[in-house]
């Protein structure tokens, strides 16, 4: 059972690291030159590859090991990073997720790609050109250096295996001595340790002591350990050390030359000389930058004596130009003594301390928690809302103060509490965004065409359930703007454009609502060509008068279809109303605006969750309803005077100037009974449109729990789900767009 846990969540936490390696390897792309993103694709394939060992996904840990051997060279300088290498990392991602999403299946998924990519990855080295690829390898700096490259590369690639000997010959091991050091003595974690030593012992042999450190209170290890096994593989097992600590391994051929000396630890002891306090403060450093570990409040050592007076900013400089520890240069030309050296280290070792227990709790702070026990915790809030809805139903029949109060202060909790846990459910649409850059940039490559995308808005937050549906749509509309918004760099350029084109997806709040919008700088729509392949496929007359927003709604009728030639890719319009459809089953609307040769923007309205949502609940005869808030504008009596039915038997009324189309809901859903003598009217907008609901009696406002309707209802038409009321009856939420298009519909055939 612990195997298993620990097998889940290693995969849980290798997704994440996927992740970043992608985002890290699509601004590598752009940025080439850029070591520190070459270190962030490192380290994430480097723990990938560790917890993979350590967790028994081996073929994980050897694949990810040979990709990471590459980019280990372009690390040391020895290989430049070309988009070949991009190319095969982004092979290489994807084929370490099948990897993962397979993993208990037992077999290797995809072995030809796999091969595909080692031996990519091998021409690189090897300076030869990579099967497939259409751009040329990057030419050596000097001669003899890719043969140099080639050799490291096959040392290192073998570095955790035992390589074939002469019969008879007997491989000599490897000499390590390892010392560790806890940071913190009081979050160190010595039965974790223990944990990390065990594993350390599987390597070999192994002979262990422990020490007091330099500093008193704060002990270290140190540790001997002969094995066959190179220093990355102990550096792994380290790794996964829960506690801080420091981790020095050092190799040496025979007992005689084994360093000697304590167990690395951190901070300063009474007797220590300030010169010893700048060499550790200087290693300390260097082993942070190691760790990509960094403290952004901490003071460099400089800016704390410029900060005191002690020294002028140009002696700081002048001291790093040297590269020697500074401390030290500053003592040596009398612009400080040993005593404010001493307190500056000690000064910055307190605020290091400071911001790595700060980040461990921070760590704390947050849990990783499964989408079924949100969707269950939500369930239940549900439910303690539909509970206390009866409640007040049955207190307000009874004249008790006290339990009015209770009833009150039970509301107010529910409320809370309904609110807390949505916001738990909250995601920043970011983590949809990100994806999308890599779609833009393979899409692209593929077409030839030269695509930037740019985001606004990725902190704006929506439910999970919402952010998870939505990811289809967003593709689709997507790759139509590839494909035949963006036109070809030779044509942008014929027409004055600049030869690459731009997509713009932003996320922003509205009200109760989140807008999305899709916007590129293309060809744009034009009206004329969208009416007449509307009127060619009969789906409005030759005469018929529509704007221009209502022009480009027809290419949400399906199978409707302005392009000339079919691609793999998309067509604009091709599968809108299957867009279409997914955002009218989120409760959304979607709108589009275009400009001929400039570009085309589609603006997506999304309600915030679709778990519990403020509604207005209305009643016809002895029918309930409920209207979401979002959309509601106002309520008014409808009265003859306002009433203008023509002859044509469409149904309008003025409202302060404004001519409004309405519909009874009475008739609509054939509800019997008689028309009350004052009837109201609620006034809804939907894509710009107000339409007007005719109910007997507007009831109030209403906390709405959303219950899907079985499948026998799933094609009524005006109905998108029911909750149920605080006497237990059920209360149906009316599909407010479906409504709205079927009345302008209604409307346009009069």
């Amino acid at each position: 059972m612990s195997d298993d846990l620990n097998r889940q969540i290693f995969k849980e936490e290798a997704y994440d690291l996927l992740g970043e390696l992608e985002g890290a390897l699509l601004e590598l792309d752009e940025t080439p030159e850029d070591m520190d993103l070459v270190n962030r694709v490192f380290r994430a394939l480097h723990t990938i590859k560790g917890s993979g060992s350590m967790f028994g996904f081996e073929d994980i840990a050897e694949f990810t090991h040979e990709v990471e051997t590459v980019l280990d060279l372009v690390r040391g300088e020895e290989m430049a990073v070309s988009k070949d290498l991009v190319n095969l990392v982004f092979r290489a991602r994807d084929q370490i997720q099948k990897m993962l999403d397979n993993a208990d299946a037992g077999e290797i998924v995809d072995p030809q790609e796999m091969e595909s990519i080692l031996s990519g990855l091998q021409a690189l080295v090897a300076g030869e050109p990579v099967p497939g690829a259409e751009s040329e390898p990057a030419e050596p700096d000097a001669s003899g250096e890719m043969a140099a490259v080639e050799d490291a590369a096959s040392e290192s690639s073998v570095e955790e295996t035992v390589p074939v000997e002469a019969e008879g010959a007997e491989q000599e091991p490897n000499h390590f001595l390892i010392q560790v050091g806890c940071r913190d003595p009081e979050a160190c974690d010595e039965e974790a340790l223990g944990a990390v030593y065990e594993e350390l012992a599987k390597l070999g042999e192994m002979v262990i002591q422990t020490r007091p450190g330099d500093v008193p209170g704060v002990h270290g290890w140190e540790i001997r350990l002969d094995t066959d096994k190179g220093e990355d593989h102990i550096q792994d097992i380290f790794l996964f050390a829960d506690s801080e600590i420091d981790l020095q391994v050092t190799r040496y051929d025979t007992v005689d030359d084994m360093p000697s000396g304590p167990a690395p630890a951190t901070g300063l002891s009474a007797e220590e000389e300030p010169e010893d306090a700048v060499q550790k403060e200087a290693a300390q450093e260097d082993a942070d930058d190691d760790d990509g570990e960094e403290y952004e409040d901490a003071p460099k050592l400089g800016e704390i004596l410029v900060g005191e007076g002690a020294v002028k900013a140009e002696d700081v400089e002048q001291a790093l130009a040297s590269q020697k520890p500074l401390g030290a240069l500053l003592k040596e030309a009398g612009k400080v003594s040993d005593e404010q050296v001493s307190k500056a280290v000690k000064r910055q070792e307190k605020v290091r301390e400071s911001a790595a227990t700060k980040k461990r709790q921070e760590a704390l702070s947050s849990i990783r928690v499964t989408a079924e026990k949100l969707d269950y915790l939500v369930d239940l809030v549900g439910e303690l809302v539909i509970v206390q809805a009866q409640i007040a139903q049955v207190v307000s029949e009874r004249s008790d103060t006290q339990l009015q109060t209770l009833s009150e202060e039970l509301e107010r909790l529910s409320d809370e509490l309904r609110d807390s846990t949505l916001g738990i459910r909250m995601l920043p649409i970011g983590t949809t965004f990100s994806k999308f850059r890599r779609l833009v940039r393979d899409l692209s490559s593929e077409l030839g065409k030269e695509i930037t995308l740019s985001t606004n808005g990725a902190e704006t937050e929506l439910d999970k359930t919402v952010i998870e549906r939505l990811n289809d749509p967003l593709v689709h509309l997507l790759r139509n703007s590839i494909d035949h918004g963006i036109e070809q760099p030779s044509d942008r350029e014929a027409v004055g454009k600049p030869k690459g084109g731009m997509i713009l997806l932003s996320a922003e709040h509205s009200g109760g609502e989140v807008l999305i919008r899709i916007t590129d700088d293309g060809r744009g729509m034009d009206p004329d060509t969208i009416k007449a392949k509307a009127v060619e496929k009969e789906l409005i007359t030759a005469d018929a008068d529509l704007t221009r927003k209502e022009i480009f709604k027809l290419i949400f009728e399906p199978g409707f279809s302005t392009a000339k030639q079919v691609t793999n890719v998309s067509g604009r319009g091709v599968g809108m109303d299957v867009v279409k459809r997914a955002i009218d089953s989120l409760r959304g609307t979607i709108d589009i605006d275009s400009q001929k040769g400039k570009g085309t923007t589609i603006t997506i309205r999304l309600p915030l969750t679709l778990a519990i949502i403020d509604g207005l609940q209305v009643r016809v005869e002895d029918e309930y309803y409920v209207i979401p808030l979002s959309l509601v504008e106002e309520c008014v009596e409808l009265s003859n005077v306002d009433r203008d039915d023509d002859e044509s038997g469409q149904r309008i009324m003025h409202l302060r100037g404004e001519i409004v189309p309405y519909v009874y809901l009475r008739d609509f859903f054939e509800v019997e009974g008689t028309n009350p003598p004052i009837e109201q009217i609620v006034i809804t907008g939907v894509e710009g449109s107000r339409i007007g609901i005719v109910v007997d009696t507007v009831i109030g406002e209403h906390q709405t729990v959303i219950k899907s309707l079985s499948r026998v209802y799933k094609d009524v038409e005006g109905i998108s789900g029911a909750t149920i009321k605080g006497d237990g009856s059920i209360a149906l939420i009316l599909d407010i767009p479906r409504l709205v298009r079927r009345i302008v519909a209604d409307t346009s055939l009069n």
